[in-house]
């Protein structure tokens, strides 16, 4: 947000009745403040002002600074800290560690994507989506960075830590830190010392290209400024000062944790590409032996990587295919069907699927679910099933967003370009817009006269010296059809979701193949909360029929399923009668085979 310059419209100074409220709105915003933070924070006597700024891309926020220090932003009446801030009070938000490079890019306007996140041994914080959090760099607890979790710390390690993780807002080194001191950020030692620390610097060589290690001492009693140091210093600085206090704490363990000591120290020994391999070997028999059923197959070799061999990492570990000696999923699927464990096919271009499994092989048969494993792995496949038997089918609310046209027929009511509203909201905008400026027909109380501002917003070029007037009906219907179509989607128990355009209904279309066989295609299931292959297993177990996910045609990331033979029947109850979406949304009904006919 802060990644390029802003421009500065007001700079006042907040007097006493303000300075309380803002203090009333910090303490709602941050409850982990204690009262003597607290007026520490927002001082009675001290200089702190408030500064009106436009970011780069025109939103209006509020900086409140304390000696002329950002402390706080205010976006939309939500509260923020600045790095600032979370360097005096670190534990203020829970924190998210990532590794030392990756702070140039989130500097740059980048968002914190979950590879970059670093997994404690100690486990993540449990936050919810929406969660405001700290960014902090690998061996330092002060945060460099703020931002809102895009999902929860569940979703997180359901999502096999791939995607976007987290919406930055502000970092250490952008235009709202150069507005302050530009101080560095003080070094701060982890709560816990991780062992992660240790693999994650093999992992930066490996990408930073086998640099010149950097000495570093530090008494671990003076502060180091990490700011003087390059990137790659402060890593080699965090890292021996936390051998330093891992060493403090192994002198004062007793015996017993010792010999715990020693039987870590001999795992260790292996190889970090040695223990991946391992966990690969586990995960994957773990999953054939507990997560996939001859049902599934064929099955996408995406899928199974992400719905079944995730799940079963165990907890503070994750699956990285390119830290193992394979390098690649689709060859660690090769050695396995080499040792014919199963089989892969390339069913559609470029898409791989695992279209048969031996389940009688030895090392099937043999493999040992770890143990804490069996019933978590239980307890996850019937809320599984639950989330599939207790499906609710979203709401869908038609939205609208001022276009830059409608803009003079909504200025007055205080709405400006892109705001949005529902079909009702705009109703009563331009009932009382009529009424304001008295556009009722005296004679016909049915009509609207059409003034100049209804004329440029709501007629054609060629009825603008015609109609003089509009009906009721005529006036709301042309206003709607001017505004940008929008839609709200609520999945149950979460948050809604705006989305441009109108929402697309499932497609459901019946092809021709070779032989004059048919099948069926359906579409944008995702888009109503729906898993493809889900519904894919489920068609084909209730019809016998082999039924398989692929790509969209001229999409990167859609997937369709395709059935074969005529379903729509089977379709037409599903999703009417068991998911109970509204007939409207599903296109396609129509094309279910004729009673009396060959289907």
């Amino acid at each position: 947000m802060f990644a390029k310059a802003f421009r500065v419209r007001a700079n006042t100074a907040i007097k006493g009745s303000d300075r309380r409220k803002l203090r009333t709105d910090v303490a709602a915003a941050f409850p982990n403040f204690s009262a003597e933070q607290l007026t520490e924070f927002i001082p009675n006597k001290e200089e702190l002002n408030v500064i009106k700024i436009y970011s780069h891309k025109g939103e209006a926020i509020t900086v409140y600074t304390n000696n002329k220090n950002p402390i706080l932003f205010e976006i939309e009446k939500a509260l923020y800290p600045t790095v600032y801030t979370l360097w005096a009070y670190p534990d203020l938000l829970p924190a998210f560690s990532t590794w030392p490079p990756v702070l140039q890019k989130l500097a740059g306007g980048a968002d914190l994507m979950l590879p970059g996140v670093v997994v404690p041994s100690s486990g993540f914080p449990q936050v919810e989506r929406g969660t405001l959090c700290a960014v902090t760099l690998l061996g330092n607890r002060a945060p460099v960075a703020v931002g809102v979790a895009t999902m929860s710390t569940a979703e997180m390690l359901a999502a096999g830590m791939k995607g976007k993780g987290f919406a930055v807002l502000h970092t250490y080194m952008d235009h709202l830190w150069e507005f302050g001191d530009k101080s560095y950020p003080p070094t701060l030692a982890p709560l816990v010392t991780d062992p992660a620390e240790k693999e994650s610097a093999e992992d930066e060589e490996e990408m930073e290209g086998q640099e010149p290690f950097t000495s570093c001492t530090a008494d671990p009693l003076q502060p180091v400024d990490i700011g003087d140091l390059s990137l790659k210093e402060q890593d080699s600085c965090a890292r021996l000062m936390g051998k330093e206090e891992l060493n403090e704490n192994r002198a004062a363990e007793t015996a017993e944790d010792g010999n715990i000591e020693v039987q870590q120290e001999t795992e260790d020994s292996r190889t970090p590409q040695e223990q991946m391999d391992e966990l690969f070997n586990q995960c994957f028999f773990h999953a054939l032996k507990c997560k996939v059923k001859k049902s599934d197959l064929p099955l996408l070799t995406s899928t199974f990587l992400r719905s079944h061999m995730f799940s079963c990492c165990p907890a503070g570990q994750q699956l990285d295919v390119k830290k193992s000696s394979y390098k690649k999923f689709s060859k660690f699927l090769q050695c396995m069907q080499h040792q014919k464990i199963l089989q892969v096919k390339e069913l559609n271009k470029g898409v791989e699927s695992i279209v048969e499994v031996d389940w009688k092989h030895p090392d099937i048969k043999a493999f040992a679910v770890p143990e804490g494993f069996s019933s978590a792995s239980a307890a996850q496949e019937s809320k599984s099933e639950e989330r599939e038997q207790l499906y609710h089918a979203p709401e869908i609310i038609p939205l609208y967003g001022v276009s830059a046209k409608m803009i003079p027929l909504f200025q007055e009511s205080g709405h400006r370009k892109g705001s949005i509203l529902s079909s009702s909201e705009v109703r009563n905008i331009i009932i009382n817009y009529v009424k304001t400026n008295e556009l009722v027909d005296e004679t016909n109380k049915n009509f609207v006269k059409v003034n100049a501002i209804l004329c440029d917003c709501l007629l054609d070029k060629s009825e603008q010296d015609e109609i003089t007037n509009l009906k009721w009906d005529d006036l709301l219907s042309r206003c709607l059809e001017r505004l940008q179509p929008l839609h709200q989607v609520t999945f149950f128990g979460q948050e809604p979701v705006v989305r441009k355009g109108n929402i697309e209904p499932i497609s459901i279309t019946i092809a021709q193949r070779s032989s004059n066989k048919k099948v069926t295609i359906i579409k944008n299931l995702e888009l109503y909360g729906l898993d493809p292959q889900c519904v894919a297993n489920i068609l084909q177990q209730r019809v016998q029929a082999s039924a398989t996910i692929t790509p969209v045609p001229g999409t990167k990331d859609r997937v369709q399923v395709q059935i074969q033979g005529n379903q729509v029947h089977h379709l037409a109850k599903m999703l009417l009668e068991e998911y109970q979406l509204p007939r409207k949304y599903i296109q396609g009904l129509e094309k279910a085979p004729k009673l009396g006919r060959k289907k």
